[in-house]
């Protein structure tokens, strides 16, 4: 059972998704242009990315005001209650400046530094997912009421369909490719949304049998993981360790780590 407290802050969550979402869908300039770059001219954020950051903080912080903030365009401080939110105002940036339906909110609520609370809004697909540590993941869309998520039967890695990203520094999206195409042989197949949110969250629902990046950061993942996990997945990052900027690894039971070795073993985390 959940206390009242995770209740509470999965309902924020919801609402604050929820609203960046419309914004995002709804607000859309046909005439959006790139507002700044991050690691490379190539890594953008928008007006859109700024305003809906702001609507999601501006609302938390109407309802708790003592909790802390961790933001990917910029939101940053402490707090004094034990929780902080870590947020994605709009994961798949590229996607929406191109007008690509690939694209969430995602939004994880952390306590003294454990997630538990994540919920990732992927308004173009009309579906909404959510989990409480211990609780289960969930998800609202075309069907009536919430579906509870479970991961895939593991399939034999030759058959697994594993999706990733690439880094918007060229050194390190060469590297990447280099990984790629030594994996694609192994698999079923690759896939690359745009999302990390999105990805991992595919994985929860069945869509995929295993999911890895490298150079994710917090608000990347932090919703999405629980989501995943709370579906039957497994995640971390290299062997033994947590999901970093190093590498992240997310699959089915059975998927997970043969595909961690294979990682592992192409360096797929080297600079």
């Amino acid at each position: 059972m959940t206390d009242s407290l995770h209740t509470d802050l999965l309902k924020l969550a919801q609402e604050a998704a929820g609203r960046a979402g419309e914004l995002l869908r709804d607000g859309r300039p046909a005439d959006l242009a790139v507002a700044a770059t991050k690691s490379s001219p190539i890594d953008v954020v928008t007006e859109m990315d700024i305003a809906a950051e702001k609507l999601i903080t501006d609302l938390i912080s109407a309802h708790r005001p003592d909790d802390g903030f961790l933001g990917e365009e910029g939101a940053a401080t402490e707090g004094t209650s034990g929780v902080r939110w870590v947020i994605d105002p709009l994961d798949g940036t590229v996607n929406y400046l191109y007008g690509l339906p690939t694209w969430s909110v995602s939004i994880a609520a952390e306590q003294h530094g454990e997630t538990v609370v994540g919920v990732v809004a992927a308004p173009m697909r009309g579906e909404t997912y959510h989990a409480v540590r211990g609780g289960g993941a969930w998800a609202t869309g075309a069907w009536d009421g919430e579906r509870a998520l479970a991961c895939r039967p593991a399939p034999p890695l030759e058959h697994a369909l594993v999706s990733t990203g690439f880094n918007y520094v060229t050194e390190v999206r060469a590297h990447q490719a280099e990984v790629a195409a030594r994996l694609i042989p192994l698999l079923r197949d690759i896939r690359r949304g745009g999302s990390a949110a999105v990805d991992l969250c595919d994985l929860a629902c069945g869509r995929l049998d295993g999911y890895y990046e490298r150079g994710l950061n917090a608000w990347d993942v932090a919703a999405g993981d629980l989501i995943a996990r709370e579906a039957g997945a497994l995640t971390g990052g290299r062997p033994g360790e947590r999901p970093s900027r190093d590498l992240t690894v997310a699959g089915t039971p059975g998927v997970f780590e043969p595909l961690q070795r294979l990682l592992e073993d192409f360096g797929a985390w080297h600079d």
